[in-house]
């Protein structure tokens, strides 16, 4: 697997000006754009707001979870590959180990690329700070002694946490080392400064 023909998708925004004015701004499509905000959003609001809404707390953690197992699905399925072009899955072979693929779409013939910039970004932002919000709520609950809230938050973070893992694994290649990308990243973010 050569990196040559993978598709460069902005992860941090730490692109050259060159390459932000190649691409495209506009939202190519809108409605996985809205869905991949949608759940993970509208899971936020409801573990929020459940305890004003409802006393019920069965209800509440029912809505919540369905709404993160929608949101799972929907990122892993369709939003990471009509956004910005990533892919992940697990593959078992008949031998009965686990393989898993991770990959990121090529680019075309005409070397143009299909994601625009608009929709990266609302992809990475909304894969990045959900995570971190469900990880507040996780302390949180912890901390205020809301064990029973608990483990509707670690489901959030959970679910929400291996779709980030998967992308980010995606973005950089499966077989580079995430510790030393990070590393190499703030070291370069901070010699620019």
């Amino acid at each position: 697997d050569s990196n040559d023909d993978i598709e460069d998708v902005s992860l941090f925004d730490a692109d050259d000006d060159v390459s932000r004015r190649s691409k495209k701004s506009k939202i190519r499509h809108p409605v996985a754009s809205f869905f991949h905000l949608f759940f993970r959003v509208s899971a936020i609001v409801v573990y929020l707001l459940c305890e004003l809404l409802t006393s019920s707390f069965i209800a509440c953690m029912v809505t919540i979870i369905l709404l993160l197992s929608c949101d799972f699905w929907a990122v892993k399925n369709v939003t990471g590959r009509l956004m910005v072009g990533l892919r992940w899955w697990n593959q078992v072979d008949d031998d009965g180990r686990s393989h898993w693929i991770f990959e990121a779409r090529k680019v075309s013939a005409q070397g143009s690329k299909t994601s625009s910039e608009a929709e990266s970004r609302i992809f990475w932002l909304g894969l990045i700070t959900c995570p971190m919000i469900w990880v507040i709520f996780a302390f949180s609950a912890l901390f205020s002694f809301k064990v029973k809230w608990l483990a509707v938050v670690v489901m959030g973070v959970v679910l929400q946490g291996a779709n980030l893992y998967g992308y980010i694994r995606c973005k950089v290649g499966s077989r580079k080392n995430l510790t030393s990308m990070a590393t190499n990243y703030l070291g370069k973010q901070f010699l620019r400064q």
